[in-house]
């Protein structure tokens, strides 16, 4: 390793502090990062893009003063713009594309003190709820490798549950920070729409549902984190009121008693695994046993519209995605510049009038209004965070016979054939069944938390998963801080562990 072998033993603001008080330099911090990124990384595939000779420069100067001065850091290959360092966004048809600007996220995190060593695995587009992109191959969970970390923030995931940082930055679109984390056992926390800032070339990434965080392992890095990034920046769509007091703060106030209500029971009607639904169970036994009230309650959404109309933001978004790409081509886009079942969900997108997509935002918002209603009575909404646990490697991958469908679909154009033959409904359950529960607050505009409180008993981490209302960062950081104290999961280390 590089020299500081207590590195696992701290958080990203353990290691800042160590570093404020000169018991270590942050060229050291960055060589024992760079050596654990080495020795872990060819057994996960996690990081994608190393910047370790960045990184080292970064290192050497006179860093900013902020809370996380010379800590190393990783961003997701999605959005994450770094000038002079390839941005794929998990595609072959960018692996080649360098743009010349920060986003604004990563002037935030420069800002913070933050030395980035490289970026992070993530699936096409950011469209699985898995991270296995043809472009890097499959990333792997250091818990088991033989099962899938989650997506699309995979790659950013295993990393930091494996020890190569502490900290990394990921995103969530429909549960991309929630679901990873609770796949590698971290906590992960989903900004309110607005919160974070999506600049300067980004108004509302998935019309809003996009949203950009850390994946940490302890939760005053979570809410640092926020603290050093949150509000607008020029020309932002949403200005959300910013809070009474930092989010660090809030870890270590007492969210007084509670009222939680809580289900099991997928929104669209699907399975969910034993061991998710004990995640929520025993979630809830503590919850009780630590003051707080807690029932079992629905939220009154209608689950099946909502994740309807996800798919046709989700099929939509596909179809600009590839808009943009033929502009940034300078020609028309192929079947071999993107993955098959990527080039389907662009060909449905295009069979989909605007009253259908108006008609769909309408579903958000009335569904936003519900879950307004539901906080009048309650203050935070309990749920697995997926319906089961990571998947194996390749499990969800099209079947054989999907691909011969999507292969003809494509070669023929047949997206309306497709359509019609209601296969739109089938690819909502199976896309969703697996991971149902996270999308209502992307939609909706929550804020949410996966908070790692049980893992199954071949060691496989199941989250637990919190929606607060509009707005609501603080109490969820008061509750996870309490949370965290209660069920400590920082000493939690994978089989596959950086140390």
């Amino acid at each position: 390793m590089g020299g500081f072998t207590e590195y696992d033993q701290y958080d990203a603001m353990g290691l800042a502090e160590l570093v404020r008080k000169g018991d270590v330099t942050s060229e050291e911090l960055c060589e024992e990062a760079i050596a654990r990124i080495e020795t872990v990384n060819p057994k996960l595939n996690a990081v994608v893009t190393p910047m370790f000779d960045i990184g080292r420069r970064t290192a050497r100067q006179d860093l900013p003063d902020g809370p996380f001065a010379g800590v190393p850091f990783l961003l997701k290959d999605l959005l994450y713009a770094y000038a002079g360092v390839p941005m794929t966004s998990g595609c072959k048809a960018y692996k080649n594309f360098v743009p010349d600007y920060d986003s604004e996220m990563v002037r935030r995190y420069k800002a913070a003190g933050l030395v980035v060593l490289g970026k992070t695995n993530t699936p096409e587009f950011g469209l699985m709820g898995i991270t296995e992109p043809e472009l890097f191959g499959p990333c792997r969970n250091p818990w088991n490798p033989d099962h899938t970390p989650g997506g699309s923030s995979g790659g950013t995931a295993s990393a930091v549950a494996a020890g190569m940082v502490p900290m990394a930055a990921g995103g969530d679109g429909g549960g991309s920070i929630r679901i990873p984390s609770s796949c590698c056992g971290l906590f992960g926390l989903k900004p309110s729409r607005g919160r974070n800032p999506c600049g300067p070339h980004h108004g509302r990434p998935w019309q809003g549902a996009v949203q950009e965080h850390v994946l940490s392992r302890s939760v005053r890095d979570s809410a640092a984190a926020l603290d050093a990034t949150s509000g607008p920046d020029v020309g932002a769509p949403f200005e959300i009121c910013p809070p009474a007091r930092s989010y660090l703060e809030e870890v270590d106030t007492a969210p007084g008693k509670l009222k939680i209500g809580f289900t099991t029971a997928s929104p669209i009607g699907t399975a969910v695994d034993p061991e998710c639904i004990a995640a929520v169970e025993q979630t809830a036994k503590l919850l009780r046993e630590m003051g707080h009230h807690v029932e079992e309650q629905e939220t009154g959404v209608d689950g099946k519209a909502l994740a309807r109309s996800y798919l046709t933001m989700y099929f939509g978004e596909v179809a600009a995605d590839l808009e943009e790409m033929k502009r940034a081509l300078g020609r028309n886009v192929t079947q071999s510049d993107v993955e098959a079942l990527t080039y389907t969900l662009g060909l449905l997108g295009r069979t989909f009038s605007a009253g259908h997509f108006v008609e769909a935002m309408r579903c958000w918002d009335q569904s936003a209004r519900q879950m307004g209603v539901f906080f009048q009575e309650y203050d935070l909404f309990l749920t697995p965070t997926t319906a089961f646990p990571p998947a194996k490697v390749g499990e969800l991958q099209p079947s054989s016979a999907e691909r011969t469908l999507m292969k003809l679909v494509n070669t023929l154009g047949l997206g309306g054939l497709l359509k019609a033959s209601g296969i739109v409904e089938q690819l909502a359950e199976k896309s969703l069944e697996r991971t149902p529960f996270t999308q209502v607050a992307n939609l909706c505009g929550l804020p949410a938390m996966s908070v790692p409180l049980h893992w199954t008993d071949d060691g496989l981490p199941c989250g637990s998963h919190f929606i607060g209302p509009f707005g609501s960062e603080s109490l969820l950081f008061r509750l996870a801080g309490q949370l965290e104290k209660a069920r400590p999961w920082f000493g939690k280390t994978p089989p596959i562990w950086a140390g």
